[in-house]
C-alpha cells in the first residue's frame, strides 16, 4: 500500500506539534523523555524537529503524560486552535 503524501496542512501541524512537544521538554534531555515515553531519542528527535510529522497515538499520548501536556493540548496546537505556548 502506498502512502499518500503530506497536505501542506498536515506538515504545518506535525510541526507544531514538534515544536510544543520540545518547549514542553525545558531542561530534561531528550534521553529522559524518551526513555519516559518508552521511544528511541532519535524518535523523540525526529518529531520535535518535524522530521516525523504523524507520530502514533500512542506515542503522543505516552508523550503527553511524560511532559504532563494533556492530549487534548495538544490536539488544540496541531489543529492550528491554539498557538504553541508553555506555562
Amino acid at each position: 500500500m502506498v502512502r499518500a503524501p503530506l497536505t501542506a496542512e498536515q506538515i504545518a501541524a506535525g510541526r507544531r506539534l514538534g515544536t510544543l512537544l520540545r518547549e514542553s521538554r525545558g531542561d530534561r534531555t531528550v534521553l529522559d523523555v524518551a526513555q519516559g515515553a518508552g521511544i528511541s531519542p532519535e524518535t523523540l528527535r525526529k518529531i520535535e524537529g518535524g522530521r516525523l510529522l504523524t507520530p502514533s497515538f500512542a506515542t503522543v499520548v505516552a508523550l503527553s503524560r511524560v511532559l504532563d501536556v494533556s492530549v487534548e493540548a495538544l490536539a488544540e496546537v496541531v489543529d492550528g486552535e491554539a498557538s504553541v505556548q508553555i506555562g
